[in-house]
């Protein structure tokens, strides 16, 4: 066997190792996709939160994709110094299909008053999403737990 043979053979055998291993696991996607969507809403970029929602979006509410769109784009109007609290962060993961429950509180400035949109400090919202995967990325499909009459 050739030498080039031999590397041949080796790439073939270790890049797919060295791939499985360096890609990201499930539950580490859906962690930086609820890290970067808590950042985006408290940059008030309303493109970037919504490119965390699946098209085919729909909660207990009966909230659609475009319905939560035009909520964002109202909360972005009328609040301002928008902060985002989650924690007791739980990832289940099942195939296509995953759930993530986690406390939340939001902290926002409505005109000079400052306080808590959800939750409060001793007792946070528990917050129920169902995620679904589109390809390799996840996207948020439900939401349950929100009042969306804040």
């Amino acid at each position: 066997m050739s030498k080039k043979s031999i590397a041949l053979l080796f790439l073939l055998i270790v890049a797919p190792v060295i791939l499985y291993l360096l890609w990201p696991s499930d539950e580490s996607r859906i962690k930086k996709l609820f890290k970067e969507g808590s950042r985006a809403i408290e940059k008030e970029d309303l493109d970037s939160v919504m490119s965390k929602v699946s098209f085919n979006y729909r909660d207990e509410s009966g909230l659609t994709y475009l319905y939560m769109k035009e909520l964002m784009k109202s909360v972005f109007q009328h609040m301002n110094d928008i902060k985002v609290e989650y924690e007791n962060l739980k990832i289940n993961v099942n195939n296509k299909t995953a759930t993530v429950e986690m406390d939340v509180r939001i902290i926002s400035t409505i005109g000079n008053d400052t306080g808590y949109i959800l939750g409060n400090l001793p007792k946070p919202l528990h917050v129920k999403f169902t995620l679904e995967k589109e390809k390799i990325k996840w996207l948020v499909a439900k939401t349950e737990g929100l009042p969306f009459n804040f």
